[in-house]
């Protein structure tokens, strides 16, 4: 009977637990997609890195049993709605972007920071030669180099991330 008891207050302590990882990351999302939409002009637009796409990335590969290839789907679709692109633009481009993420996951727990970050500068780089791809289809002029602007700002802000103080805290709390 103590047996019994001990197991159900274990169940019910993973899924407090489970519960307050998923409102972390729901809100970090929902955070990322308000700063996606601050008005941003002139240059501070052209190099405003991806943050939606960047908090994304780092519950992926942080937590994939929260944050899975769905949720990436749906964010992009959320982020869509909310700039006014083509439909299904994004989500496409952050669904195929979470699926190579999840893909290595596992090993990438192995890498180094430096390592770690290359492999995020590439999928951010990915991201947007996916939109890049979609955009001309649609019959968007060439942008130039200055449309890989975000990925190398984005980066820089991921590498203060993972430094960051909140990190550590989430990898000792976890």
């Amino acid at each position: 009977m103590l047996k019994i008891r001990s197991t159900k207050k274990k169940k019910s302590q993973e899924e407090t637990m489970d519960q307050h990882s998923r409102r972390r990351v729901y809100f970090s999302l929902l955070a990322a997609l308000l700063l996606q939409l601050l008005p941003f002009s002139g240059l501070l637009l052209q190099i405003k890195p991806d943050f939606l796409l960047l908090a994304l990335l780092f519950w992926l590969l942080r937590a994939p049993q929260v944050c899975n290839v769905g949720i990436a789907w749906t964010a992009g679709i959320m982020m869509d709605l909310v700039s006014g692109d083509l439909f299904g633009q994004n989500a496409l481009a952050y669904a195929l972007t979470a699926f190579l993420a999840v893909m290595y996951q596992r090993r990438l727990i192995l890498f180094t920071v430096l390592q770690q970050s290359a492999y995020v500068f590439l999928l951010l780089l990915v991201n947007q030669a996916i939109l890049l791809m979609l955009k001309s289809f649609s019959g968007a002029e060439y942008f130039g180099w200055v449309y890989f602007m975000p990925s190398f700002t984005g980066i820089l802000l991921w590498y203060a991330v993972l430094h960051s103080r909140y990190s550590f805290n989430f990898m000792a709390h976890k």
